[in-house]
């Protein structure tokens, strides 16, 4: 689209205008509070940075918001000397930027393809949005009176610490590290801060690298938050245009918001793509307002965040323990031999196939984590040699839910899995193996979020952790001491008996 600046204001002109991005200054029109805005509009683009296309009204009406002070238009790629700069995802990256000729500006157009699965953004693109001191009402909340957190659940004395300093943070527009053990009940100790923050007027942001993650979240936050607006937000999500107060998000989403949260969380944030992707990175710091509060969750935070909360230099909360007050699983290391020589052989370790017949004997479910998938494929049939029901699982499996559920279900004895299962999941009486724990994947996080996977269940607190391996690594040993030294601390703060 062609624009040009007529009596103070954007305008498109197909014949004399440019670019939005070849504007030096893009007017800032003052508010007309006389004006009658469209609430549907305020509520589609009130934090957000979309493309025309992504607004359900005419341009027309767009302009005429504009020209009254309410809808801001954001050029959609800048130049940095001689570099392109996507407003959007924050790629600098040349090899990222491509050009067509664009029937809209009928020019050749630089556009980005870092993110052109949110929608093609380039020169001539503007990236809308709605004015920020033209907010009217609160954060999409209808009745201020009612409760608002209807849950009837207690916390253990190391989530109710956690609580207390998520709540002030987001309150007071703080940083924050919550690091929680696996199976510690992350999801609760956000709740209480939650309810403050939405009662408060502000809106909050869960968001997760995984879309199954928000799938997860979205049902249970509705049902603890009944009289709360929320919006779960993932590729193909229907709830793209709702306004909430609490928003549910995959990372990725987070390119469509432009300083709409006063607090965003962001959970599993070891997790990939978003601990690999400094594009979300940039995401997240653009969805948030500029004074908000920001709550990072993990289970295995990075090395350099472990020093900097050892030496005091970043603000964080460790809950060490599960809620059910038992000990973590500590990892055993057992050396197997060359495992990969005696598969070639069509054969398996003798310490493994004696570990997965004990639990096939015993009716204990066990989940044995391989380094890949063809590894995988070429153990099944030996495995099945103990038990016909013994299945394997990876994230190309279109059975893999079925597959997930059958095992929580106890339909399925041993199931092979990649590290697809290493976080998320959650069954109730199992135990956990690493066959061939030295491969370079298995890193200290990785390991730290199979060993998690046992032990979870109240009713079943205890589980196995077995590391096969054919030489101990330092990731094998950097993951077992953060496990015990969790266990130590846990014990120390008399939050396990």
């Amino acid at each position: 689209m062609r624009f040009a600046v007529i009596d103070s204001k954007l305008v498109p002109e197909k014949i004399l205008g440019s670019p939005i991005s070849r504007i030096d200054d893009i007017p800032e029109i003052p508010l007309d509070p006389q004006f009658s805005f469209q609430a549907d509009l305020k509520k589609i683009l009130n934090g957000k940075q979309l493309l025309f296309e992504d607004v359900p009204f005419s341009h027309e009406i767009i302009q005429q918001h504009y020209e009254h002070g309410y809808v801001t238009y954001r050029k959609g790629l800048i130049t940095a000397g001689k570099r392109f700069v996507c407003q959007r995802c924050g790629n600098e990256d040349k090899t990222w930027f491509a050009a067509f000729h664009c029937h809209r500006c009928n020019e050749e157009c630089a556009y980005c393809r870092r993110c052109l699965m949110m929608g093609r953004v380039s020169e001539c693109t503007p990236l809308v949005g709605w004015r920020d001191d033209a907010e009217v009402g609160s954060n999409g909340r209808d009745d201020v009176a009612q409760r608002l957190l209807q849950w009837d659940g207690s916390l253990s004395d190391g989530q109710k610490e956690a609580a207390i300093r998520v709540e002030r943070a987001m309150l007071e527009k703080e940083e924050l590290l919550v690091w929680a053990v696996c199976g510690a009940g992350k999801t609760e100790i956000l709740f209480q801060g939650i309810e403050a923050a939405i009662a408060a007027g502000q809106r909050v942001c869960i968001a997760t690298p995984r879309t199954d993650v928000v799938l997860e979240l979205a049902p249970r936050l509705k049902a603890v938050f009944p009289n709360v607006s929320i919006a779960a937000l993932y590729g193909g999500s229907e709830e793209r245009h709702v306004f909430a107060a609490l928003t549910i998000s995959t990372t990725h989403q987070l390119l469509r918001f432009y300083r709409a949260f006063d607090t965003l969380i962001v959970d599993e944030v070891d997790a990939f793509p978003y601990s690999v992707d400094e594009t979300l990175h940039y995401a997240v710091r653009q969805a948030r307002k500029p004074y908000s509060a920001m709550i990072f969750l993990t289970a295995t935070p990075c090395r350099s965040w472990q020093r900097e909360c050892r030496e005091g230099k970043r603000a964080h909360v460790t809950i060490p323990a599960r809620f059910h007050r038992h000990p973590l699983p500590v990892p055993e290391f057992v050396w197997c031999g060359n495992w990969a020589k005696l598969l070639q052989k069509g054969r398996l370790p003798g310490s493994v196939v004696s570990w997965a017949k004990t639990r096939c004997d015993a009716g204990k479910g066990a989940l044995m984590f391989i380094p890949r998938i063809e590894l995988m494929e070429k153990m099944l049939p030996l495995f099945r040699k103990l038990h016909q029901g013994i299945e394997s699982v990876h994230a190309e499996d279109s059975h893999r839910k079925e597959k997930v559920r059958k095992m929580r279900e106890g339909k399925i004895p041993l199931l092979l899995t990649t590290t697809i299962l290493e976080r998320g999941v959650t069954f109730p009486n199992i135990d956990v193996a690493v066959l061939g724990a030295e491969a370079e994947l298995f890193t200290e996080s990785a390991l730290v979020q199979i060993a998690g996977r046992a032990g979870r269940s109240a009713s079943f607190p205890k589980g196995v952790v077995s590391f096969f391996h054919f030489g101990v690594t330092e990731e094998m040993q950097r993951a077992r001491k953060v496990i015990q030294s969790m266990n130590k601390e846990a014990e120390k703060r008399c939050l396990v008996d």
